[in-house]
């Protein structure tokens, strides 16, 4: 085997875990509603051409009192932008279920691994229920979370606040999915969470080892101590 072909296979397994560790979040300004890829808290958000253009065919829904709207997602080369936003008491998700499957070669074991990452931005703490297949909901209290997998309360779910900073806070789930944070600083938040799912499947006729799940819940503190800005933006990804 050729030098290069190592190299291309070499990259093949190790990049797709470091994809597999960035989450999705929905970043909501003004009239603007953007699903950004990367990593939050390093202020990292990767970009096309470059690992945004491994997203196939992102799916966003606009949840209001009223039913669900889909909305269209624009491709940039900083994110998708939504065709709308979330008025008070309305919340958006976005779920990308067509992500390519991705192999890793561990002690010569092959494993077949799906990855579907999927974002929520709230504008309130209201209590909601679960819409994406691996969901964070809010509890119905400032700082109060639910996390869901199918429809379903997941217990003993690992899961991190962040803001732009850096601050992060971690915790894990309740029997009943239930996890609360303070929340002692003003602006953007991201709730976290990965899962994996051990049982085997199919996406699109190809079959799986292997499911994992990121999802986040994004909102904005408009109470609380000024945090400290972001640092300088990480390089993204090729």
């Amino acid at each position: 085997m050729n030098k290069l072909l190592q190299f291309a296979l070499a990259s093949f397994v190790f990049v797709a875990p470091i994809v597999q560790a960035h989450q999705v979040w929905i970043e909501h300004e003004g009239k603007t509603a953007t699903l950004q890829f990367g990593e939050f808290a390093d202020n990292l958000r990767e970009t096309s051409p470059g690992l945004l253009d491994k997203f196939v065919a992102p799916t966003a829904t606009l949840l209001t009192k009223d039913g669900e709207r889909a909305l269209k997602l624009d491709k940039t080369p900083q994110g998708f932008v939504l065709s709308g936003t979330a008025a008070t008491g309305e919340s958006i998700v976005v779920e990308e279920a067509n992500y390519p499957i991705f192999e890793t070669n561990r002690d010569g074991k092959v494993t077949r691994t799906v990855w579907t990452p999927a974002a929520r931005y709230v504008t309130d703490f209201a209590e909601r229920q679960p819409k994406l297949t691996f969901d964070i909901v809010p509890a119905g209290q400032p700082g109060q979370f639910k996390v869901f997998y199918k429809g379903q309360p997941a217990p003993k779910v690992k899961v991190s606040a962040v803001i732009p900073s850096g601050w992060t806070k971690e915790a894990t789930s309740s029997e009943q999915g239930l996890v609360g944070f303070e929340l002692p600083w003003s602006g953007a938040y991201v709730i976290e969470a990965h899962f994996t799912d051990k049982a085997s499947g199919e996406r699109d006729g190809k079959p799986f080892d292997t499911a994992s799940f990121v999802t986040s819940l994004s909102f904005v503190q408009p109470k609380g101590i000024a945090a400290v800005p972001a640092g300088p933006a990480a390089a993204p990804g090729k």
